[in-house]
């Protein structure tokens, strides 16, 4: 499949970038110059490609390894989950042909999706046994490796170079096959460390791509930078948010079938939160560490409760996991408000950590009662909706802290690596969460002093 040489023609416009939206307040005097900041900061074009792709990427890897765990489970679910990385391939491929034409959005969509195909092969074949096809699947994804890498490198120019896309291309189909072949042998450990490697390793690559676009269009994007301080805090909070609710969602689906990976698939659920408390704790303290956990795995426990209970039939029970979830959802937003000084208003926060928990509840109830169509899209929902609290969390932070994250130069020269990071995408939560719990400790210790009063 080549690509058309029309495609360079014309630049990548904002046609390709899903709205998102972010928490930011006026919060008196000087509020003109913060918001500013802000928009100049985290929502530039740049940023919002980035965060695209992000999105787009990390999803694509967490419903490809859900679809081929369903595959080989042979669960009634199978066609739905397929159905849903599907719909994350069209998303991609209509903003491609929104800017590009019909044309040549369908041999972008053409080449993409064909990686999916071989590895349904791969899943079909090994549920069969059958050797040869699983070697006939590999050998079709060393070509789609090649023509993929081609494809892109064309597109930015030789930006991205082909060796190093192949490189990287061939790491994702690695941490794909790997995650499944452990999961065929039971090695349910490796398998949901690998798929939380495999999304970790698409947010780079989005990095990577975005970095190359907005170079070879600078006019479409402003002149500004996908990679810079500030836009690595949202980028970050951006994976760790969306990756929450997919685990979320499938960690309360493992429960409800009482499979053998639950341990493992909540496990995974627990590391994602363990990647802030760590860096945390490694500032502030254990114990300041466990305030911080405390609040946030809270309302894990109240899910796994409301599984439990659904599994019991114990409405008793589900209700009052609701009501846990309720009382969460006031206090961690008054934790936020109090740290970002309000900048993220609580009565903001409110809403949309209430939209969370009913779209990870309906996800649930839906699967449950065999209504696969809409658990899928409700999941869906859930990992779109955490782009948004990354946005106003990262726009507020940045506001707070504004000499935290200066400097917006596009990097002199494009990322050599096969979808590796460059050096500032290693930011580290500690970034992410300094200023945040300086500011809120008194707060916490207040608010748990009064539940527990």
């Amino acid at each position: 499949m080549k690509l058309k040489k029309s495609m360079l023609a014309v630049p990548l416009s904002f046609a390709l970038l899903m709205p998102t939206a972010a928490f930011a307040h006026d919060h008196g005097e000087g509020s003109d110059h913060a918001e500013s900041g802000m928009e100049a900061s985290t929502a530039t074009p740049a940023a919002e490609l980035r965060i695209t792709l992000d999105t787009a990427l990390t999803e694509h890897a967490f419903l490809a390894i859900e679809a081929m765990r369903k595959g080989i489970d042979g669960a009634e679910d199978f066609d739905q989950a397929a159905a849903a990385l599907t719909a994350n391939s069209d998303d991609i491929a209509a903003a491609v042909s929104s800017v590009y034409g019909e044309d040549n959005g369908a041999a972008f969509l053409e080449i993409w999706n064909s990686h999916i195909g071989y590895f349904v092969d791969y899943v079909t074949a090994t549920a069969e046994d059958n050797q040869e096809g699983k070697d006939a699947a590999l050998a079709e994804l060393e070509e789609y490796k090649v023509e993929q890498a081609a494809f892109f490198a064309t597109a930015t120019e030789d930006r991205l170079p082909a060796p190093a896309l192949e490189e990287g291309l061939q790491m994702h189909i690695d941490q794909l096959l790997q995650v499944f072949d452990a999961y065929v042998a039971g090695d349910f450990e490796t398998a949901y460390t690998g798929e939380r490697e495999a999304i970790h390793h698409m947010s780079m690559f989005a990095e990577q791509l975005s970095v190359a676009i907005a170079d070879q269009f600078p006019d479409q994007f402003e002149g500004t930078n996908p990679d810079t301080p500030a836009v690595d805090l949202r980028a970050q909070l951006n994976y760790v948010f969306t990756e929450h609710a997919g685990l979320a969602a499938m960690a309360m689906q493992d429960g409800a079938d009482g499979a053998e990976s639950f341990d493992q698939a909540a496990a995974a659920l627990t590391a994602n939160a363990d990647d802030l408390t760590a860096a945390v704790s490694s500032v502030y303290g254990e114990e300041a560490g466990a305030q911080f956990s405390e609040i946030w795995n809270s309302h894990i426990g109240y899910f796994v409760d409301y599984v439990v209970a659904t599994g019991e039939g114990n409405t008793e029970g589900q209700e009052a996991a609701k009501a846990e979830l309720d009382e969460y959802i006031v206090e961690q937003a008054a934790f936020l408000d109090a740290a970002t000084e309000s900048r993220v208003p609580a009565d903001a926060l409110e809403e949309g950590l209430t939209a969370h928990v009913g779209q990870l509840l309906t996800a649930f109830d839906s699967y449950v009662a065999g209504d696969y169509e809409t658990a899928y899209s409700s999941i869906r929902e859930a990992w779109a909706h955490m782009t948004m609290p990354a946005a106003g969390l990262s726009a507020a932070i940045v506001d707070q802290f504004p000499d935290q994250f200066g400097g917006g130069e596009m990097p002199a020269e494009m990322p050599n690596t096969g979808f590796g990071g460059t050096a500032s995408s290693e930011l580290p939560y500690v970034w992410i969460l300094a200023g945040l719990l300086l500011a809120a400790i008194t707060t916490t210790v207040a608010l748990r002093t009064r539940k527990q009063s």
